[in-house]
């Protein structure tokens, strides 16, 4: 099922809305869509970076914090004999 899209009204230069209006007519695809795609894909790429910052926040802290490396010398032994 198809979530609702929300109209919204956006303001562009003539610079940025014409090369727009140019994609949009070389890939037969409306303005909305390209830009609806142009927003997705950014919004992916921040979600990421987001993802990547909280790891590195994460990894430092675990590096740094012998409370959640004390069982690290027991990552090559095995728990069966």
């Amino acid at each position: 099922m198809d979530q609702p899209l929300y109209r919204t009204q956006i303001l562009l230069n003539p610079e940025y809305h014409q090369t727009l209006m140019s994609i949009a007519a070389r890939e037969r695809r409306s303005l909305s869509d390209l830009v609806s795609e142009i927003v997705h894909q950014n919004l992916s790429e921040r979600r990421k970076k987001a993802l990547e910052d909280g790891t590195q926040a994460l990894r430092s802290d675990y590096r740094d914090n012998p409370e959640l490396t004390a069982f690290t010398s027991l990552d090559s032994e095995s728990f069966y004999g």
